[in-house]
């Protein structure tokens, strides 16, 4: 039986590292004549990539392996806050040639053995640099896209009718958008940030044309959830598009800040929860709040009445690289007496688990792609509260393109010195947790869908079926 083996290139980033793996691992597990080596880049800002490589890779029975690219001079390191992908761009630029170099050994390295042959690269879509090293090896290479089909739409619009007609920069007063695959006009101001800066417009633009140079583009959503969006894309002069969602790491292995003491004890307190009973806020590994947020924060969830589980990270003063630690002065006065009992506050929580629990009846959300297909898997509704990336984006996606939401705020960003006050999210979070409400609907049959696309005979299942065949 002859081996296809498939090289992964993930972007270090967490959200996007874990998404990829999880794919990798879902591919073996689909077909034992697959094998995943994928090679690793490290930056100073991921100390966490070992940990999640390795935690992975252990479960695959030696059919992942991990090669740890050399290290490399980064960027200077101030580009990474104000122009993250820029930064990464740039970055993986950086690696091309020693990608090269281990990519031409690992072929080398079957010369006398045919049973095993390298069929393909796929690439992050912030690594598409790598697409070159892929066509001077005489490779194919596909894309990894860790969002959704409406991303995919926004990136194509870029490279052809943007670039074409515009060819710089949005501005915040530009007029709304007609992107095909978008049902409605997309507001500007729901772009990604990066999209509004030279630096990070001319990164989008050049990541948005090397698309069209891949064999295949892989995208983690499934039709059900996007049909409009995805029969855009299919056919026509795009690459092949495979829906191959939801990646969701439903076992959690990829928790990297896992406290096993703390995960049990915010578990013992879900479990004395009615049913449907709390409201869940975790925003993603980046997101954190001034001191001003977080009153407010603490004000609206007080005036909801519902009880409340709240993953916290408080930003620093002074643009400091370390969070704030929790304490009480960072809340009301008398805030934590008052909601003694009903109310739960911790830096860390395992998301999945508690999206899984029963007690969980919505959940206040950064819009992060990872978390949207973990909160739709199981059934718990959504307020958006975007912050950065492309959650925007998401945000406007799943509300006014799915009627999947609760909205709070769609265009809202890390860096905006705008609070969401009390009022408005005390109104979201009581609207959230309307048992009868017409989302709440909506994302359990959504629920249903999604796990049945990844089943046998499911379009998602068929459509990695049809991946998999192209490298034998």
């Amino acid at each position: 039986m002859k081996t296809a083996e498939l090289i992964f290139i993930p972007t270090p980033g967490i959200g996007h590292l874990v998404s990829t793996l999880e794919f990798a691992k879902l591919l073996i597990d689909r077909d034992d004549r697959i094998s995943i080596t994928v090679l690793v880049m490290k930056l100073p800002t991921t100390p966490h990539v070992d940990a999640c490589t390795k935690s992975i890779a252990a479960a695959s029975q030696s059919r992942i392996k991990l090669i740890d690219l050399p290290q490399v001079d980064p960027p200077p390191l101030e580009f990474i806050r104000r122009f993250p992908e820029y930064f990464i761009t740039l970055f993986v630029e950086s690696q091309v040639s020693n990608v090269r170099k281990v990519v031409s050994e690992i072929i080398g390295s079957h010369d006398d053995d045919d049973s095993v042959r390298v069929t393909g690269l796929v690439v992050d879509f912030f690594c598409v640099s790598m697409i070159d090293v892929a066509n001077e090896l005489s490779l194919n290479s596909y894309v990894y896209l860790t969002s959704n089909a409406g991303f995919l739409n926004f990136m194509m619009y870029l490279a052809t009718e943007h670039m074409i007609s515009n060819g710089t920069e949005f501005e915040s007063s530009d007029s709304e958008l007609l992107i095909p695959g978008f049902v409605n006009p997309v507001p500007v101001s729901v772009l990604p940030s990066c999209s509004f800066n030279s630096n990070g417009y001319t990164t989008l633009i050049k990541l948005a044309r090397r698309f069209k140079d891949v064999n295949g583009i892989l995208v983690n959503t499934f039709s059900g959830l996007e049909p409009f969006a995805f029969n855009l894309l299919s056919g026509g002069p795009n690459p092949p598009v495979f829906t191959v969602g939801p990646v969701v790491d439903v076992k959690g292995q990829a928790n990297l800040d896992f406290d096993e003491a703390q995960s049990e004890k915010i578990m013992r307190w879900l479990d004395d929860q009615p049913e449907s009973s709390v409201v869940f806020l975790c925003f993603g590994s980046k997101g954190s709040f001034s001191q001003p947020q977080v009153k407010e924060i603490a004000i609206g969830l007080e005036l909801s009445e519902y009880n409340f589980l709240w993953c916290l990270r408080v930003s620093p003063p002074d643009n400091d690289v370390c969070n704030q630690s929790i304490n009480d002065d960072i809340f009301p006065e008398g805030f934590l007496e008052r909601i003694r009992g009903r109310g739960m506050i911790c830096e860390w929580a395992p998301q999945v688990d508690v999206l899984a629990h029963k007690a969980i009846g919505g959940f206040v959300s950064h819009c992060g792609w990872n978390s949207i297909l973990e909160s739709l898997w199981y059934g718990v509704p959504i307020v958006t509260w975007p912050l950065y990336a492309e959650q925007q984006l998401n945000a406007f996606k799943i509300v006014k393109e799915l009627g999947l939401a609760v909205e709070m705020r769609l265009d809202s960003r890390r860096d905006q010195r705008d609070l969401v006050m009390a009022n408005e999210i005390a109104k979201a979070v009581r609207c959230v947790m309307d048992g009868d409400s017409e989302i709440k609907r909506k994302v359990k049959e959504m629920a249903e869908i999604s796990r049945k696309s990844v089943m046998d005979g499911g379009s998602s299942f068929i459509s990695i079926r049809q991946f998999i065949d192209l490298n034998f």
